[in-house]
This record gives structure tokens, sequence and C-alpha cells, in this order.
């Protein structure tokens, strides 16, 4: 018993409840977090592989399948498509000095 009356010197007076309840939340809400964090990371590569083929499936014909990309910063033009045109793959180029090269 002597054991324990020293311990009581030595540890500090415990915490009120409210810090303890503080402490609790945050434990439980880094709990979740992580719990989280690690389905993220081991959900995301399965679902991936599961929707693919899925994907694949799907039928879209008809759909304007337009890429995207950059060129350098000295020559920008932009790039215009419409439905308007005689045909689908028609593309209009405007130079940014006003000139149109292309199907406009």
């Amino acid at each position: 018993m002597q054991a324990d009356n020293e311990w009581d010197l030595i540890r500090p007076e415990r915490s009120s409840p409210t810090a303890r309840a503080r402490a609790g939340i945050l434990r439980v809400s880094l709990l979740f977090g992580l719990i989280a964090i690690a389905l993220t990371l081991f959900a995301t590569p399965f679902l991936e592989d599961r929707a693919r083929p899925i994907l694949g499936q799907l039928r879209l014909d008809g759909l304007d399948y337009t890429a995207t990309g950059s060129i350098s910063r000295t020559n920008t033009y932009t790039l215009r498509r419409s439905v308007l045109q005689e045909t689908p793959q028609s593309v209009c180029v405007i130079h940014p000095h006003g000139e149109h090269t292309g199907d406009c």
C-alpha cells in the first residue's frame, strides 16, 4: 500500500471531467479519420478494377471525345468546333492576331 501512496505524490492531480471528455472526443475523431483513410487507400484500387469493365461496356456513341493539351505561351490559339458545320470533324483555328485557318 505504501507504493500506491508514493505514486499519488509524484503523479499530478487527475484532470477535470471536461478535459477527459475533450481528449476522448479527439481520440474518437482521430480513430474515425484513420479508418476513413485506410478504407480509401484499400477500397479505391479495388473499386477502380471493378468499375473499368463496366465503363467499357457502356455505349457512348455520338459523344465528342475532345482531348486537351498545352502549347508554349508564345504560340497561343483557339480551336473551335461546331455541330453546325458541314462535317463534325471540321476545326477552326483562331490565332491571337485574328487570322482564321481551317474550316471556319
